[in-house]
């Protein structure tokens, strides 16, 4: 999914609904919302309400544009503004736009579920938009295509996207030849860069979550400068490292908790190595090897 083309502390705020919502309802709604959004240039604070009514798809249409500025922690002008940029009169005609193609019911209350419970309840709903997204799966194909490729494969995370990072080339790395984990920002990571590239590196791998550290976008700017193809993995196609990523694949993450929640971007990330595996015609026989080794080390107890 192009970063041109699509949506978008370490992190907090904000609940979702109950078990008995359908997935398809919630998908559904989410994929009209980011249609919707698309071809729109959108400034930071709308970019976080369209971000807000992707995550509540379901409830957005039943909202009050007072409950939709504290859902995005936005003003309440701030919505009938993002209103018009939608090339509505004003917030009540977005709302009777989504009534119309929305399901005739709102959704479950969340309500009837505990504060952690809600926060399963929002992962389980990360993980069913990912599965709708991945109904396409050229993107990610591509991507793993683009990964494979690369000799070698540098990945960057920071902060509270580095543990995706590093547990990505941590698997990568019994399969791909020659992958470098960039954990670090600042100027050392743009000299890392710039040796992947002069040793024959063609893409980077970034996984970029909230709150997005500015050294984050830094970084990306550096190695697209530098000849890179950027794949990024980001909580939404309106993060913003978006404007300098070129195949951006979005995952949502759970804001219910005091921490943010990140099970969809590391699925996804387990599923850019499948893709990756395939564009490697050596991934099996990598696999096998370190099998035999392991074995002959006692390095797993069974």
């Amino acid at each position: 999914m192009s970063a041109d083309g699509t949506m978008g502390a370490d992190g907090a705020a904000g609940t979702a609904g109950g078990a008995e919502r359908g997935a398809g309802v919630a998908d559904s709604s989410a994929a009209r919302l980011q249609a919707l959004f698309e071809g729109h240039r959108l400034t930071p604070t709308q970019r976080r309400i369209a971000h807000s009514m992707v995550r509540r798809a379901a409830d957005v249409p039943f909202l009050s544009s007072v409950e939709l500025a504290e859902l995005a922690g936005v003003s309440q002008p701030s919505v009938t503004r993002f209103a018009v940029a939608l090339g509505f009169d004003g917030y009540p005609a977005l709302r009777r736009h989504l009534r119309e193609v929305a399901p005739a019911e709102p959704a479950a209350d969340p309500g009837a579920y505990n504060e952690y419970q809600q926060a399963v309840e929002a992962e389980i709903e990360n993980l069913r938009h990912l599965a709708s997204v991945l109904a396409d799966p050229r993107p990610v194909e591509r991507a793993g295509r683009l990964l494979a490729a690369s000799r070698p494969l540098p990945v960057l995370g920071l902060r509270a996207a580095a543990a995706q990072a590093y547990g990505f080339a941590y698997f990568a790395a019994k399969v791909h030849p020659d992958v470098r984990l960039l954990d670090e920002g600042g100027t050392m990571a743009q000299d890392r860069i710039d040796a992947a590239v002069r040793a024959g590196a063609s893409t980077l791998l970034c996984f970029a979550l909230p709150r997005h550290p500015r050294e984050v976008v830094d970084t990306l700017a550096h190695a697209k400068e530098a000849g890179l193809t950027v794949v990024t993995v980001a909580d939404s196609a309106f993060a913003p490292v978006a404007k300098v990523s070129d195949l951006l694949l979005p995952a949502a993450v759970g804001t219910g908790l005091a921490f943010d929640t990140a099970c969809a971007p590391m699925l996804l990330g387990r599923v850019l190595l499948e893709a990756m595996c395939d564009g490697l015609p050596d991934a099996q026989a990598r696999l096998e090897e370190f099998d035999v080794r392991a074995a002959a080390r006692g390095l797993f107890v069974e």
